[in-house]
C-alpha cells in the first residue's frame, strides 16, 4: 500500500499566528489527509522531518523563519546526565502499563487538570474532550498509550507512536500535583530505554525551538541529532552551545 513519496500531494495553510514565537507568522505544509498511511510511509515522512498531530502529518514551512528544527535522540549513544539519573531514581517506584485507549474519564480528567494548570496560555486551553481525542487518536494502528502509576493512582500518560526506526514522543501529560517528580523528563527517559530494549535506534522528540521555553528542553538529551539542510546531523560536542 505504501505510496512513493514523489506521488504524495501536499498542501500549505494560510499564514497564521505562530504558537511558539511571538511576533512570528507560521505556515504549515501537510500531507493530503485523504492519503492512505501505513507505518512504512509514516516512518519515511518522519525521516524527512514531518510530525503527526491527530490524523494529520505536517511540517513547518514558514517563509521567513526556520526556528522549528526536527530533533531525535540516537538511542545507542545516549548517556543520561546527573539530573536525568536523579529523575530516573525518583520515579523508580512507578509502574508502567500499556492501555488500549485514553477515552476514559480518568485519563481525560488528568489531561484536563494538566492543561488548566500547566498550559493555560497555550492553544489547547481551555481543554476540550473532542479535541483531546482527535489530537491523541490512534493513528494508523501505531500509537501506544502508556500509563504511569503510583500504586493505583494515575500520575502520567505518554502517547507514543511506534515506527520502523524508533519511537515518536507525541505527547505526555501528568498530574500537576506531582510536578516535583519530573514526570515529563522521566517519560522521555523511559521511552529511550524502551526503544533500546526493542533495538529501535531513535526516539523522535518533535521540533526543537531554541527561543521557545516549552520546546528548548529537548536540548537536554545528548547526543542529539537535528534535521538541517535536508539531512539528519549530529550536533558536534564542540558546538553544543548553539543549543542554549
Amino acid at each position: 500500500m505504501t505510496s512513493s513519496l514523489r506521488d504524495l500531494k501536499v498542501y500549505t495553510t494560510y499564514p497564521h499566528r505562530c504558537s511558539y514565537l511571538e511576533q512570528e507568522e507560521a505556515t504549515t505544509l501537510f500531507i493530503d489527509p485523504r492519503q492512505p498511511v501505513d507505518q512504512v510511509l509514516y516512518t519515511n515522512l518522519s525521516l524527512l522531518g514531518f510530525r503527526r498531530s491527530g490524523n494529520h502529518i505536517y511540517r513547518p514551512h514558514c517563509a521567513h523563519c526556520n526556528a522549528c528544527i526536527p530533533a531525535r535522540i540516537p538511542v545507542a549513544q545516549f548517556q543520561p546526565n546527573r539530573s536525568q539519573r536523579r529523575s530516573w531514581r525518583r520515579n523508580s517506584d512507578l509502574s508502567v502499563r500499556e492501555a488500549g485507549h485514553i477515552r476514559d474519564d480518568e485519563c481525560y480528567g488528568l489531561y484536563e487538570r494538566y492543561i488548566r494548570e500547566r498550559h493555560a496560555d497555550g492553544d489547547m486551553f481551555p481543554p476540550d474532550r473532542e479535541q483531546y481525542e482527535s489530537f491523541l487518536s490512534n493513528a494508523w494502528d501505531c500509537t501506544r498509550y502508556y500509563q504511569f502509576r503510583e500504586n493505583d493512582r494515575l500520575l502520567a500518560v505518554a502517547v507514543v507512536d511506534e515506527m520502523l526506526d524508533g519511537l515518536s514522543a507525541i505527547y505526555t501529560f501528568f498530574d500537576p500535583e506531582a510536578a516535583d517528580r519530573g514526570l515529563g523528563r522521566y517519560a522521555i527517559l523511559w521511552q529511550i530505554e524502551t526503544a533500546r530494549a526493542r533495538d529501535l535506534p531513535h526516539v523522535y522528540l518533535g521540533y526543537w525551538i531554541r527561543n521557545c521555553r516549552k520546546m528548548a528542553y529537548k536540548a537536554e538529551y545528548r547526543p542529539l541529532e537535528l534535521y538541517r539542510e535536508n539531512r539528519w546531523q549530529a550536533v558536534d560536542p564542540g558546538d553544543e552551545d548553539e543549543l542554549f
